[in-house]
């Protein structure tokens, strides 16, 4: 599979891990937009949050709830932001489904 984050889960490419479970993987973003800026990738391939379903409450549910775990366990204290990118228009580079965690620094709104 050419996907960049499957080659990542796989350890085809090299990262540091911030968190892993059986579904969900984070580690740092090589372009950070704030002092702690982290991905959070599902292990099973899934394109984008559009292609998600009802089927699909259990991984999303995951997914936030390590996001809530990593912002802890990083020290946000103050706050955070969870970003799902989605599609071309919603600024999604890498087709996997993955949130970005933001924090260490106030956060301005709307974003872009």
């Amino acid at each position: 599979m050419s996907c960049l984050f499957c080659k990542i889960v796989e350890g085809e490419i090299p990262s540091s891990p911030v968190y892993l479970d059986d579904v969900c993987y984070a580690f740092a973003d090589i372009h950070p937009q704030a002092p702690t800026h982290i991905l959070l990738i599902s292990r099973r391939h899934v394109a984008s949050l559009a292609e998600t379903d009802a089927e699909d409450a259990g991984l999303l549910g995951r997914l936030l709830a390590a996001a809530a775990k990593i912002a802890r366990d990083k020290g946000l204290v103050h706050g955070y932001r969870v970003v799902i990118n989605t599609g071309a228009d919603g600024g999604q580079t890498v087709g996997h489904l993955h949130l970005h965690i933001l924090g260490g620094r106030p956060l301005a709104w709307p974003p872009g």
